[in-house]
């Protein structure tokens, strides 16, 4: 067991083989995860403190890491283990109603030397910005689409999380300069949705559930999570194209994400989705449905924050 330090009011963070206050983790300039993003992470969450499917997280990591073919130099139990002994070491800092992200991060390391790099591993625990966010539990989320389309698969495929977001934030940055509340939907090259910045879109129409197909988007635990909500609730789904008719004419839509769980869109582009309001009537079935599965009321845990 390692040495864990301080319950005095600073989080800790697993670094390359030690575990050491948030202020003492360092990487080197030349760290090939800083100049080139040439790194992959995964991100899970906390609910009530109990950390969320960390092995369905761990499972698409390994995935990242082999379609990078990066080395991690351990096993999916031994960052399991590190993982679990990072967040116990955090979660007395945690306020009340607060939970965390809870994110793995390899990198490729540092060149230079006679052997191979040896990558540089990083686990680490983040507050969830529920203050900053609560206000689209109640509101809905404003989307607009950016003019930047979302990496095809044959440049670079999305279904790796990778620390190479520019494609993400120039299309935030973007969409931000229209409505810094707004939230990015990227359409693929051939215009139909992919997805926004690590988010996963879905629609309702005639009480058919559709979400793009996982070929130009990375598939969410939380998406997924969401399909299996909706089959054990009845609800018809389909994964397939979804263009921007589709889009501006469903009866309800949604986000989901690791922070946002299920969130209700209320505009695209200006237009208003659908005439029930939000969260529209399938949208609400899914978030109690979410809410009961974790334990903790997603919504009203948002909704608290509101001043």
């Amino acid at each position: 067991m390692m040495e864990v330090y301080g319950m005095d009011g600073e989080r800790v963070v697993y670094m390359s083989g030690e575990i050491v206050p948030e202020s003492e983790a360092k990487i080197s300039i030349r760290d090939r995860g800083f100049v080139y993003g040439d790194a992959v992470f995964d991100t899970t969450r906390t609910f009530g403190g109990e950390i969320f499917r960390l092995q369905e997280h761990l499972e698409r990591l390994f995935n990242s890491l082999k379609y990078m073919r990066l080395d991690p130099g351990m096993s999916q139990g031994q960052i399991s283990d590190l993982t679990m002994q990072v967040l116990e070491s955090n979660l007395p800092l945690l306020e009340e109603g607060d939970d965390y992200w809870v994110t793995q991060r390899f990198t490729r390391g540092v060149p230079g030397g006679d052997g191979p790099m040896k990558p540089t591993v990083i686990i680490e625990c983040t507050p969830l910005p529920f203050k900053v966010r609560a206000a689209y539990y109640r509101d809905g989320l404003p989307v607009i689409t950016p003019s930047v389309k979302r990496t095809p698969p044959e440049a670079m495929s999305p279904r790796a999380k990778m620390h190479n977001y520019i494609n993400t934030v120039l299309a935030d940055l973007e969409v931000k300069g229209q409505n810094p509340d707004a939230w990015a939907m990227m359409l693929d090259v051939n215009g139909n949705i992919a997805e926004g910045p690590g988010s996963n879109y879905f629609f309702v129409k005639d009480g058919v559930l559709m979400t793009p197909g996982e070929q130009y988007v990375l598939g969410g635990i939380s998406r997924q999570t969401a399909l299996e909500l909706a089959h054990e609730l009845s609800i018809e789904t389909r994964e397939t194209d979804i263009d921007m008719f589709d889009a501006y004419t469903a009866d309800e839509a949604f986000v989901t994400s690791t922070s946002f769980c299920i969130c209700p869109v209320s505009t695209i582009n200006g237009t208003t989705i659908g005439t029930a309001g939000v969260p529209g009537p399938v949208t609400d079935r899914l978030q109690k449905a979410y809410s009961g599965l974790v334990g903790v009321d997603i919504v009203g845990q948002y909704l608290a924050r509101l001043e």
